[in-house]
């Protein structure tokens, strides 16, 4: 890697591997990409100005012309793609701008690189990181998800996701372009935008509000901590194989409703109440549509051909991100 183009960096994850990037690689530049819609946010990037090699561009992947344009500026080697509408919710009130951005936007960024690097493909690489939500969803007596797993997107969310995996394997395909797909489990961590779950329970509850929970909270995930996924797309980077898919998966299936009480076991230690529990505060909702039952990733094969493992674990990974959350909502 020498001059890389990273999207979505302002975003929860990509801003999360921007700093590990920085400290953990010698590259060259790299060039931060980003809409700065909802998701995107000022503070995530506070920081990474201070590292010479770094610069931020706003704008939109879908504008074909700017993709252009920072190609031939920077001659980028590397792209790592992140850039995505990913609000599952959203997406059912308002698809398409999901279509718009996560199909269409990854096209364009896609056949861009394609065009530019003009089939020297040599030494080039192009990352696009998905979710584990294209395989729909798991009983809880199947198996985790595999790289084998037959895609079964249940969202217009998991769904572009999972046409922009197509889109992206095909040019492998059928050009030889040298690509990855990633697909990881549930991230969490801090910088996550305000309405995802941890997040969501942790400023609810210390606001005194409800904290809602949809349906009975019986739906399970597998959570990974955003330092661990971040690491494990570096090793992608530099040990994955052309062509393939790495399922990034955190070997820890919670139940939402067991996840929240644990988070407010945890925040009653941490910000104790003046009189009674975090967890009193629990309220149950109207479960979303489509809501998938369980997901869970089985990591093997990035454990055994990449080497990746866990850099840290659950406990001190969740208490590390609720005192980032303590500290922000406070």
């Amino acid at each position: 890697m020498k001059n890389i183009l990273v999207t979505g960096g302002a975003g929860f994850i990509a801003s999360n591997f921007l700093f590990i990037l920085l400290k953990n690689t010698s590259i060259n530049a790299v060039v931060n990409l980003d809409k700065m819609t909802y998701a995107g946010k000022e503070e995530n990037m506070a920081g990474l100005n201070d590292d010479e090699r770094y610069s931020f561009v706003k704008g939109d992947i879908c504008d074909k012309l700017l993709v252009r344009d920072l190609l031939e500026k920077f001659n980028f080697d590397t792209i790592v793609h992140f850039a995505a509408e990913s609000h599952v919710d959203n997406s059912i009130d308002g698809p398409e701008v999901f279509i718009q951005t996560n199909i269409m936007g990854s096209f364009i960024l896609l056949d861009c690189a394609k065009r530019y690097w003009n089939n020297n493909f040599e030494d080039k690489l192009f990352i696009h990181v998905s979710t584990d939500e294209v395989y729909g969803h798991l009983d809880n007596s199947d198996p985790a998800f595999t790289e084998e797993t037959p895609y079964d997107p249940s969202s217009p969310y998991s769904a572009s996701k999972a046409s922009s995996d197509h889109i992206v394997l095909s040019y492998f395909k059928t050009f030889k372009m040298p690509v990855i797909v990633t697909n990881c489990s549930n991230n969490y961590g801090p910088r996550q935008d305000d309405e995802k779950l941890i997040p969501t329970v942790i400023r609810t509850a210390l606001k005194g509000d409800a904290i809602p929970i949809y349906g009975k909270g019986e739906n399970i995930r597998d959570w990974l901590f955003v330092d661990d996924h971040c690491l494990g797309i570096l090793d992608v980077i530099s040990k994955g194989r052309l062509g393939e898919k790495y399922n990034i998966g955190g070997n820890n299936e919670w139940a939402n409703i067991d996840l929240v009480k644990k988070i407010c076991e945890i925040l009653d230690k941490e910000a104790p109440k003046s009189s009674g529990n975090y967890s009193d505060q629990i309220t149950f909702v109207t479960d979303r549509l489509g809501h998938d039952k369980r997901y869970a990733i089985n990591p093997t094969k990035m454990n055994q051909e990449i080497g990746w493992e866990h850099s840290y674990t659950f406990n001190e990974a969740l208490l590390s991100t609720i005192k980032f959350y303590i500290n922000k909502y406070n």
